[in-house]
C-alpha cells in the first residue's frame, strides 16, 4: 500500500472519529433537550408539558441509542388507556398517552430494555399499562407533522 493511500485511510478514520465525538461529548442535558426538540419537529401531539415527562423518564444512555438510530419519542393522546404505549417499528417511533398515569414510565422501561439489546423489530408493538404485549391490538397509525419525512431505516 502506498504511503499516500495509508495517509488517506488514516485521515478518513480520524475524520470519522471526530464526526462522532460531538454526539458522544454531549452532556446529559443536551441529549434530553435534543430529544424533546426532535419530538417538537416531528410529533403532531407534542407540547413541552406532554413530551418532557416521558423523555425525562428514559435513561440518558437509552436516549443516546435512540438518537444514533434516528428513533423518535412522541406523546399521543389518541392511544387508548388499555393500550397506552406503542413502538411503531417501520416509522421508528415510540408513542405513549401522556394522559394515562404510568404510560410515560412504561414506555421508558420498554425503551430502556430495547436499547440494551438493540432489538428494534419492524413490527408495531403495543403494550398495556402492566407492560404486557398486546398482540393484534388495533392502534391509530403514526403520522408525523405535515411535510415531515422520517429518516429511520429498519435494520
Amino acid at each position: 500500500m502506498s504511503s499516500h493511500r495509508i495517509l488517506t485511510v488514516a485521515f478518513a478514520g480520524a475524520m470519522a472519529l471526530v464526526a462522532t465525538a460531538p454526539a458522544l461529548a454531549q452532556s446529559d442535558r443536551e441529549i434530553y433537550e435534543r430529544t424533546i426538540s426532535l419530538s417538537a419537529d416531528i410529533c403532531p401531539g407534542h407540547s413541552l408539558d406532554r413530551t418532557t415527562p416521558g423523555v425525562k423518564a428514559v435513561p440518558v444512555g437509552a436516549l443516546r441509542v435512540l438518537r444514533e438510530r434516528a428513533i423518535v419519542m412522541c406523546p399521543d393522546r389518541r392511544l387508548d388507556a388499555s393500550a397506552p404505549a406503542v413502538f411503531y417499528g417501520r416509522a421508528g417511533v415510540y408513542a405513549w398517552n401522556p394522559e394515562v398515569d404510568g404510560a410515560a414510565q412504561l414506555v421508558a422501561s420498554k425503551i430502556d430494555a430495547m436499547t440494551r439489546t438493540e432489538d428494534f423489530p419492524p413490527d408495531t408493538l403495543v403494550w398495556d399499562l402492566k407492560g404486557k404485549a398486546l398482540n393484534g391490538q388495533t392502534v391509530p397509525a403514526f403520522e408525523p407533522k405535515p411535510g415531515v419525512r422520517l429518516i429511520y431505516k429498519v435494520r
